[in-house]
């Protein structure tokens, strides 16, 4: 896998890991042999009443990734990101950058998720 999303409060690499996946500001795509990176924009999803963790789905999906990386996944989001055959890394630690979270991936130390790790709503 060489392009991954991380959740991110922000467009860099030293902002903090968003915890929501759905509600997230934004996706920090990183292709992670070379370190470009790219940002998509959550913030149309952020005002959806309902739906908004399908449409976070669509638009990683778009991005061509290969995996996300994210706090807390529900879930439809979990289902819609499995059905394109992207992988989840969950329970990302609080306060963690976009980097680190991208060298803990590189170095091998995240366990892909079987299932969401938040309940519907929530």
């Amino acid at each position: 896998m060489s392009k991954i999303a991380i959740t991110s409060e922000g467009p860099d690499l030293d902002d903090p890991v968003d915890p929501r996946f759905g509600r997230a500001a934004g996706f920090l795509v990183v292709d992670v042999e070379t370190m470009d990176t790219s940002y998509i924009d959550n913030g149309q999803t952020q005002v959806l009443a309902q739906g908004a963790g399908i449409q976070a789905a669509q638009l990683v999906a778009g991005a061509g990734v290969d995996c996300v990386l994210s706090g807390f996944v529900g879930p439809k989001a979990f289902q819609a990101l499995s059905a394109v055959k992207i992988k989840v890394v969950q329970d990302l630690d609080e306060g963690m950058t976009v980097r680190q979270a991208v060298e803990k991936y590189k170095r091998g130390a995240v366990r892909f998720a079987e299932g969401p790790n938040r309940g519907a709503g929530r």
